[in-house]
């Protein structure tokens, strides 16, 4: 793996920027550097901080620059806004600093050997960055930063602070830790260690339980009862806690494994299985009359489950940059009579700019490969999607003690496999916070270049709670889900339709639709439109109407809108282009601001 090495500035004062305007660094070794690129921490500079790093990897340098912050700015900005490619050669340096060492104060000789393109400029990572820094020539390891959100945890018996039993459950009215011996509760321990600001995040950030799942991982893992001293056996693979045969005490996991049944952080229940079990009746009770006679005959919700499912939440810090162009509608009017009448419009074209910084906070995916797939008709996987989004910021340190009376799914997908995903989600965030600046734009936007330069993302492996009704349609071999989210009580699910009753119905309302076409009625024609297509389709668009208020099939998440975010630091620049006429679609042909990418469902 590549490693950089990063150069402590030192502290500084009374110079440009708190006097970050220097480079140090001892040796040449940079002429063994393959391309590289400068990078300063914290860009732009927070003067709070008092002191930050520069780091570069360039490998060969053709001209003089004096590297100060101004310069380091001016810089970048200029390689932004041309397509040459560059290398850069003689390094001196201008401080104010007294404390230097080791500095540059000419690096030259050799002849340039490598250029970058503009190209491989945009794709490098310039959000490297951190509030620590190394000391002068220490190395670190390119790669994401991992916080060990279970430090200090021991597997084992997690005791009452109060008497030290280790019976202790959820008590889902108040949230509380509560031991079922002395009837004490307690708060749960809140997650350290990972970033709460998101707009510093810098760089890959990744909680300990988000880790790479490592294949072959001990499934089943022993432990010895610190009570009695009897050996207590844990199958991972179906719960997190066991009780010793001897003592009855409670044995715990409480330290991540690399198998994903850890995580990093725990949503607790906070709906009562019989308020789960009222809304699934409730659904259900409204989707009765074409709902199939063997589904009707065998539901019941006793057997309603309440899981744990694995999911990534994900936080995001970026700058988002779109550009393209928009239609204002000025005018709108008809020509022609009867069926030859058309409706027209005039629009003015202008070419649109926007570039804004975009806090993303809690981009929710799922980590279950299973759950997160939806291929094939006889899945209704959507259904668990689109109850998001939960309040992942009440999450809670893992805990096992959580999961008693409740089940749960450990993840088996890693951070690289969904990171394409949170990308294309990010981009539909940031696609629909623009929207709030387009107002002027009636007719619509069509973005040709949309960049989202991620300077820092955070990931942490969470379990979120879900009541879950399951019933298996053997006739189609489908599996359909009612479910609540157990913390929003919001509902969705997918009910098992009697087909030929369905069609009977949809029969009818087509012959009655097309009886009354016949009768040429006069609201058929309206405002000199004629509206019989829809009494000659009536029995398709009921069949429709009813088949998606059964099934649900289209019912997702709607990330774009749901998830946590915020715009800031916003720049937009409008210049009108031309005035178009006698167009026939009331929107701009090829809009696309309202698009949506990164939908699983």
């Amino acid at each position: 793996m590549a490693t950089t090495t990063k150069y402590n500035v030192g502290n500084c004062s009374g110079s440009v920027n708190n006097g970050i305007e220097h480079v140090i660094s001892g040796t040449s070794t940079f002429y063994n550097r393959q391309i590289g690129f400068w990078n300063i921490g914290h860009y732009p500079y927070d003067s709070s901080l008092g002191r930050g790093y520069l780091e570069f990897n360039l490998e060969a340098f053709t001209s003089d620059v004096t590297i100060s912050v101004a310069n380091l700015k001016f810089w970048i900005g200029f390689k932004r806004q041309n397509n040459e490619s560059f290398v850069v050669r003689n390094l001196t340096y201008s401080s104010a600093c007294t404390n230097d060492a080791n500095e540059f104060s000419n690096l030259a000789g050799g002849t340039a050997i490598n250029t970058i393109s503009m190209e491989e400029y945009n794709e490098m990572n310039w959000a490297t960055g951190e509030s620590g820094f190394s000391q002068t020539g220490a190395t670190t390891t390119d790669g994401p930063t991992i916080v060990h959100t279970d430090a200090g945890a021991k597997d084992g018996q997690n005791k009452c602070p109060k008497c030290g039993a280790t019976d202790i459950s959820l008590n889902v009215n108040k949230g509380l830790l509560r031991c079922n011996f002395c009837r004490h509760e307690f708060e749960p321990e809140k997650v350290a260690g990972l970033e709460t600001d998101i707009s510093k995040l810098s760089g890959t950030v990744i909680g300990s339980g988000a880790q790479d799942i490592i294949a072959g991982t001990d499934e089943v893992l022993t432990f010895k009862c610190s009570s009695c001293g009897a050996e207590v056996v844990i199958d991972t693979a179906e719960a997190t806690q066991a009780r010793c045969h001897w003592c009855r005490n409670t044995l715990s996991i409480n330290q991540q494994i690399p198998n994903g049944a850890v995580p990093d952080v725990v949503l607790p229940f906070g709906v009562k299985k019989d308020e789960a079990k009222a809304n699934i009746e409730k659904f259900v009770g409204k989707r009765q009359f074409f709902a199939h006679p063997q589904f009707k005959k065998e539901f019941t919700t006793d057997n309603v489950m309440g899981v744990y499912l694995p999911y990534m939440v994900v936080d995001v810090n970026a700058r988002a940059s779109l550009s393209g162009q928009g239609e204002h509608e000025v005018r709108r009017y008809t020509r022609g009579t009867g069926k030859d009448k058309v409706t027209l419009y005039d629009a003015d074209l202008y070419n649109v700019e926007r570039e804004f910084d975009l806090i993303v906070d809690g981009l929710t995916v799922e980590s279950s490969a299973d759950k997160r797939s939806n291929r094939g008709s006889n899945k209704t996987n959507n259904i668990i999607n689109s109850i998001m989004p939960f309040d992942t910021e009440n999450g809670v340190k893992w805990n096992a003690n959580f999961l008693k009376g409740y089940t749960s799914e450990k993840r088996d997908t890693n951070v690289d496999q969904l990171k394409g995903l949170v990308n294309k989600q990010a981009k539909d965030i940031a696609r629909y916070k623009a929207n709030d600046t387009l107002n002027h734009y009636n007719r619509g936007v069509q973005w040709t270049n949309e960049f989202l330069d991620v300077k820092g993302e955070q990931w942490k492996a969470a379990y979120l709670p879900v009541w879950l009704y399951s019933y298996h349609q053997k006739n189609k071999n489908m599996l359909h889900y009612v479910a609540v989210n157990a913390r929003t009580k919001e509902t969705m699910g997918s009910v098992p339709i009697h087909t030929p009753k369905l069609l009977g119905v949809s029969a009818i309302v087509e012959v009655i639709g097309f009886i009354l076409y016949m009768l040429h009625l006069p609201f058929l024609l309206i405002d000199d439109t004629d509206w019989g297509w829809l009494f000659l389709t009536a029995g398709f668009i009921y069949y429709g109407f009813i088949y998606a208020r059964y099934r649900n099939k289209g019912a997702r998440h709607h990330h774009e809108k749901e998830t946590k975010s915020t715009m800031d630091n916003l720049q937009q620049r409008d210049t009108y282009v031309t005035r178009r006429t006698a167009l026939r679609n009331a929107r701009m042909a090829g809009a696309n601001n309202t698009s949506v990418r990164g939908s699983i469902f």
